[in-house]
């Protein structure tokens, strides 16, 4: 073991939850020392029997090196987990899953305290970590001299992506676009209940879905090029008049099949709103304007 950790960056790591074990499990594989804490000691067991070494309070684990890995809860985890620690020249990398302006407050806060500070946005599920090829990682932002310092030991469980020196680059990167998968959850649940009443196997449906959402998924980059240029007509495939003449017919096979409409009405009272403004010749990009008002 010992021979391994030459040369290896040594990590504390505050919240074992399972995120965080998952953090741990490919540092502690990867020969990185590591020092770890839980509200809950039981968590620590199985890692202190793989190497690492459990300590017997935030405070205690935060003093024990220079390199501070959060994965808590919430914001308010992050601030009463630290609070009592002596943060002084420490380089906090805080992987919590909050809002842009708190990983802004938040690195003010550590500021105030003698910390630098890093934001990261976690892009993966715990079985993604320690998996090359798997699709994880994890969008970093805030101090850029921080991320390059420790560039190498962050990337041993998940890739890493920049997002900028706005502390809260990372945390509007990971929340946009874990809300567009709830948006696609929303749609496959739908197509799932609408097909739930008939003789349709869910299983030989999947993959009809999951290929139909993977074709349509390469649309995102004609609605940036749209955002860009401001001009919401361009290389228009199907209009918003067309789009919003054929809604009924979603209304009604949802009706037909015993389904609530509820996850498809909110979208398409925007679409009717953006046609009654006068944009029926343009994409469906320009309910973008109406959300973002």
């Amino acid at each position: 073991m010992a021979q391994n950790t030459v040369g290896k960056t040594s990590v504390t790591l505050l919240g074992l939850g399972a995120m965080g074990t998952a953090l741990a499990r490919t540092w502690l594989a990867a020969g990185h020392p590591l020092t770890v804490w839980n509200r809950t000691p039981a968590r620590s067991a199985p890692l202190a029997a793989e190497g690492a070494v459990v300590a017997g309070s935030a405070a205690a684990a935060v003093a024990a090196n220079t390199l501070v890995v959060v994965c808590l809860m919430d914001d308010a985890s992050v601030e009463e987990t630290l609070s009592g620690a002596d943060l002084t020249g420490k380089d906090v990398v805080n992987l919590t899953t909050g809002t842009p302006g708190e990983a802004r407050a938040r690195a003010a806060w550590a500021g105030g305290r003698g910390a630098r500070y890093l934001d990261g946005g976690i892009m993966a599920v715990p079985p993604m970590i320690g998996t090359p090829g798997s699709g994880g990682y994890v969008f970093y932002s805030g101090s850029r001299e921080l991320f390059e310092r420790h560039r190498e030991t962050l990337a041993v469980p998940a890739g890493t992506t920049w997002a900028g020196e706005d502390a809260g680059g990372a945390a509007l990167h990971d929340v946009a676009l874990l809300s567009a998968m709830y948006g696609m959850f929303a749609g496959a649940a739908h197509a799932f209940a609408l097909i739930r009443k008939s003789d349709v196997d869910p299983a030989a449906f999947a993959p009809h879905l999951a290929d139909w959402l993977g074709a349509m998924a390469p649309s995102v980059h004609q609605t940036a090029a749209q955002l860009r240029s401001g001009d919401y007509t361009r290389d228009v495939v199907s209009n918003l008049a067309m789009q919003v003449a054929g809604t009924p017919t979603f209304l009604r096979t949802a009706e037909e099949q015993g389904v609530s409409p509820e996850l498809l009405t909110p979208y398409f009272a925007l679409m009717r709103r953006r046609l009654a403004e006068g944009s029926g010749e343009e994409d469906l990009t320009g309910v973008i304007d109406l959300l973002a008002r």
